[in-house]
């Protein structure tokens, strides 16, 4: 028997839930800013300044999107309604099973919009410039670290992020020694951070012809990209731009002339390093961003220290300082601390089903 009132209810309580979101999105706020916006870009002379034409469109890209959110869930919820109504008009359940799925997809949508509410701190839209270094455990380290490559490169093509390797650092046997990639895309940073930390592997070593079980750590940074702005002033006096070969297997334009491109930071120590790129003008420019993400993380650091949200605690790459475990032997997952999850399928979460792990600390935090 069809009940009209729970499903009015329900819809009710996912009314709120929509209305909360967007109080915390400022939806009314963002309207006016988009407004404003829009009659900027319609300004001709805009379009000679490329740097803030592009900085516009990305900002009316990011609002259009929110609003965009929202109004999708105000729709799908006054469908169901609607919905709701004509079933009780005409008695026709059939419609059931399609109101069913339609309160499915809004519950979705409306969850979708709850998490960009979450991700409103001043750099979660920004791209992210990730860096994983192998840690202690030798040629199992190494592969452990290209194994996290694979790993966030398919989340983030699940994503619809864009993923730019900047520099690589091969292993002795096997895998990477360090690896550092730039990620493209809406809230990149915004999703991303909660991974940074030193992640644990335990497994049947490969490597070890008596198939001893063997424990190894990698650590993951995770910084906002940001602009070349007033946020991060870099003197020429305090860098040393460093020009070689490119390091690889080698082919045209590779090794022959010197595109690889090194920045060392003389106030913070801090080096960066580039040679993907064919051009030794776009890895210096990778370089930069590299560079002023470093001085930024450093500075936000130095700005909320009590609450060390930018990279946490400066930990070992080793035992006791691992955020999160990933346990192949015994088949199980090693509970993580931060969203209480004991068992899952490991294969799912090395092709890059880390979502719900990312999903639950952001809520958690």
């Amino acid at each position: 028997m069809f009940k009209a009132d729970d499903y009015r209810l329900k819809i009710q309580g996912m009314r709120e839930v929509l209305k909360e979101g967007g109080y915390a999105l400022d939806i009314d706020n963002q309207k006016i800013r988009l407004s404003e916006l829009e009659k900027e870009q319609e300004n001709p002379d805009i379009w000679q300044d490329l740097e803030r034409s592009t900085k516009i469109g990305k900002e009316i890209s990011l609002i259009r999107n929110k609003i965009n959110s929202y109004e999708k869930g105000e729709t799908a919820l006054a469908d169901a309604a609607d919905v709701v109504d004509l079933i009780e008009e005409t008695g026709d359940e059939s419609l059931i099973a399609e109101l069913d799925d339609m309160l499915s997809v809004a519950e979705k949508d409306i969850e979708d919009m709850r998490i960009r509410a979450i991700l409103k701190g001043p750099y979660d839209s920004h791209n992210a410039m990730l860096a994983l270094h192998a840690g202690a455990g030798g040629t199992e380290a190494c592969d452990w670290c290209s194994m996290l490559y694979r790993m966030y490169c398919r989340y983030c093509e699940k994503m619809g992020f864009k993923v730019i390797e900047m520099d690589r650092e091969a292993g002795d046997g096997a895998g990477f020694k360090s690896v550092d990639f730039r990620v493209e895309g809406e809230n990149a940073y915004g999703f991303l951070k909660a991974e940074m930390g030193v992640h644990r592997l335990v497994r049947i070593s490969p490597f070890d012809a008596n198939k001893r079980r063997q424990t190894s750590f990698c650590s993951l940074e995770v910084m906002p990209e940001v602009e070349d702005d007033n946020e991060v002033e870099i003197n020429d006096d305090d860098i040393r731009i460093d020009i070689y070969h490119s390091g690889g297997a080698g082919g045209q334009n590779v090794n022959k002339v010197a595109s690889a491109v090194r920045i060392t930071h003389f106030p913070t120590g801090i080096v960066v390093q580039c040679q993907n790129e064919r051009s030794q003008l776009q890895n210096k420019e990778y370089c930069f961003q590299m560079l002023r993400s470093k001085l930024l993380e450093r500075k936000i650091q130095e700005r909320q220290a009590e609450a060390d949200a930018l990279k946490g605690d400066v930990k070992k790459i080793e035992w006791g300082a691992q955020i999160r475990s990933y346990v192949f032997c015994p088949y199980t997952m090693a509970k993580d601390h931060r969203t209480g999850y004991e068992k899952g399928d490991i294969q799912s979460v090395m092709d890059g089903d880390i979502h719900g792990f990312i999903i639950d600390y952001l809520k958690k935090t």
